[in-house]
């Protein structure tokens, strides 16, 4: 179980660094920050008004929601995540169900995990973070040809140098290992 934990922690330092810079780089909107830093539980930072306030449906756009979410789900508050996630607008962002899919498999939800990931993918089939991250709720149900499958997978849209390919063969050497 300690083990467990600890490649969980490393993983989500791991997809920390590496989910930043694209959400700030498609014109995120740094509001992920605050979330995180400044607002208490139950509430989201709203870049329009420069507060924190309570999220409801309609009141943040799907990218400000997106954000919020991910950051929260990184911190590990995942409960939070999944708050803010159901309320974006489009249920069919990929992003939006990949981090619907991480906060309920880090919940203890494998399997309601592992069907938004699916539903990610059936959207959009090259989408390698959520491979990465269906791989290692592949191991964690203890799966490791699921997890070989999308390790393949990545491999054959990224190449083995990817960051999802270097992150998901890592964490199956040492479910291998262990």
């Amino acid at each position: 179980m300690h083990k467990r934990v600890l490649l969980q922690a490393a993983t989500a330092l791991v997809a920390l660094q590496f989910l930043a810079v694209p959400a700030f780089a498609a014109g995120g909107s740094g509001g992920s920050d605050q979330t995180v830093t400044q607002c208490k539980k139950g509430e989201v930072w709203d870049k329009k008004k420069q507060k924190c306030v309570p999220p409801k449906e309609g009141m943040l756009d799907d990218d400000s929601i997106y954000d919020a979410g991910h950051a929260l789900a990184m911190a590990g508050r995942y409960d939070e995540a999944i708050s803010v996630l159901v309320l974006a607008a489009n249920k069919q962002d990929p992003r939006i169900l990949n981090y619907l899919g991480y906060s309920h498999r880090h919940s203890g939800r494998v399997t309601v995990g592992l069907g938004y990931y699916e539903e990610a993918l059936r959207i959009d089939p090259n989408y390698t973070l959520v491979r990465e991250y269906l791989g290692e709720a592949h191991l964690q149900i203890g799966d490791l040809a699921g997890a070989q499958q999308q390790l393949m997978e990545i491999e054959k849209r990224t190449g083995k140098g990817s960051r999802e390919y270097g992150m998901l063969a890592e964490q199956i050497e040492h479910f291998m290992r262990s």
